[in-house]
């Protein structure tokens, strides 16, 4: 009896203390229970606009004005041919990064544009300047004048170096146009460089819905700061499918100030160019895992080589940030500036050495010696040009690349008919080589009727044979 009533006091008093217990732990009114976004919404939303294109396309009135075919049978008893304009409208995103009126929004959205509508969440509206605009990088500079004593809402740039995989994100823009709308998410990814786009581009990969009309507006972090611009989706019917990207804020700052500065984007130049390091590649190079990027070219006279900087090395970090491949490298020094330094972390012989890389403006070194090709050679109707450093940034190619470039094809023309295409490199004409633009017009002035030639077409060497 006595130790049931032990067991019945105990009992007794569970039942009096678990009251006690569940009124601590479960909340007592929607303060305690509430968990949102609403405060950084709040500060971020104001600065992040809708952007409103127009473009003026011309286009024929009627097209069989135009036609040599029905001319043939007219002559000129047909009126000469009239063009009509077309209005082309377009939208996205943007944000207001200064408080004099710059706003920051991707290349793409302003591309060939007329007019630009700036419109802010509380309706005002401005014409805007485009000040600058990248196509590498997908990024644009506008500006809009504030009245005088009229004040702006800014969003004040973050750390993208910071953020981490699984750090909670927030996406706001204008998809399809039905006005700001914002979604959550989460970091998926950092440094994502293969998705189809590369050059300067080391996305942010993040959950959070980016659908079309948000290109241009802002990733932001639970601190209500800037840390990307949306850019892209992955997306094979034009909707969100949870896979957006952002380019960093690290990349923005740099594209910011060099347009802000000098009205163009002035990347700065290493003088040398790599490759990733593969699983056999580190074998070979006795590494204990395939990491960094392999330098494989070097510009003689260019920083790089007067930094030290050899054929062999394996660049593992640049400022201290990590790279694995030739897109990050790039990305890491497109966010300096010329005349900036690089500290470059390498392995050489197996122990890891540290330079300092002193950066310049790619230099224009040999002179292009622009180039209309006439005649009647394969190349007739090309623009031909002297690669140098300066060149090879500006069209997209690697700038240790040397040699004779094709920048421009006629339509219809003879080059144009054979397949010749801009950014081929013109090896040899005749089993000649061609180092120069010199070399290329000595040897396309000959009279002839056959023809051999080569290029070089994105790395592959490509040969025919032209005429009998």
């Amino acid at each position: 009896m006595r130790l049931t009533g032990s067991f019945a006091a105990l009992a007794i008093m569970l039942a009096l203390w678990a009251p006690a217990v569940q009124a601590q732990q479960v909340p007592s009114g929607r303060d305690q229970i509430k968990q949102s976004f609403s405060p950084v919404v709040k500060q971020a939303a104001p600065a992040v606009v809708n952007i409103y294109t127009k473009r003026i396309v011309k286009t024929a009135a009627s097209p069989l004005l135009a036609d040599p075919f029905f001319r043939r049978f007219f002559g000129d008893n047909l009126p000469p041919g009239t063009t009509q304009d077309r209005v082309q409208r377009s939208l996205g995103s943007g944000v207001i990064v200064g408080p004099d009126g710059t706003v920051i929004t991707n290349h793409h959205v302003i591309k060939d544009a007329d007019e630009v509508t700036v419109v802010l969440a509380d309706r005002r509206e401005f014409e805007a300047k485009i000040r600058g605009s990248d196509e590498r990088s997908d990024l644009a500079v506008l500006k809009i004048e504030p009245a005088k004593g009229e004040s702006l809402p800014v969003l004040p740039m973050g750390d993208s170096d910071a953020i981490e995989v699984g750090d909670l994100v927030i996406a706001i823009g204008n998809p399809f146009g039905i006005g700001q709308t914002v979604t959550s998410g989460i970091v998926s990814a950092l440094a994502r460089t293969n998705i189809g786009i590369t050059d300067f581009r080391s996305f942010i990969q993040t959950d959070a819905a980016i659908n079309p009309g948000n290109s241009g507006g802002a990733l932001v972090d639970l601190n209500g700061r800037l840390v990307g611009i949306n850019s892209a989706i992955y997306s094979k019917d034009g909707g969100s499918h949870g896979i957006g990207f952002a380019i960093p804020t690290a990349l923005v700052k740099s594209v910011l100030t060099s347009i802000t500065q000098t009205g163009k984007v002035v990347r700065p130049w290493l003088g040398a160019s790599g490759q990733p390091v593969t699983n056999e590649l580190a074998q070979a190079l006795k590494l204990s895992r395939p990491v960094g990027v392999l330098i494989n070219a070097i510009h003689k006279d260019g920083p790089a080589a007067k930094a030290g900087l050899k054929i062999g090395d394996v660049v593992t970090l640049v400022n201290g940030r990590e790279v694995d491949d030739a897109e990050s490298m790039r990305f890491r020094l497109a966010t300096l500036a010329p005349g900036a330094d690089a500290k470059m972390t390498l392995l050489r012989d197996g122990a890891e050495k540290t330079i300092t890389v002193r950066l310049i403006a790619p230099p224009e070194i040999p002179a292009r010696e622009l180039t209309d090709v006439g005649g009647v050679n394969p190349f007739a109707g090309s623009t031909i040009a002297n690669l140098n450093p300066a060149l090879a940034e500006e069209v997209g190619m690697p700038t240790s690349a040397s040699g004779v470039v094709v920048l421009r094809i006629r339509r219809g023309s003879i080059a144009n008919r054979l397949q010749i295409q801009p950014g081929d490199i013109i090896l040899r004409i005749n089993d000649r080589p061609v180092a120069t633009v010199a070399d290329a017009k000595k040897l396309i002035s000959e009279d002839r009727r056959r023809w051999q030639i080569s290029v070089n077409r994105e790395g592959q060497t490509l040969s025919m044979q032209v005429g009998g």
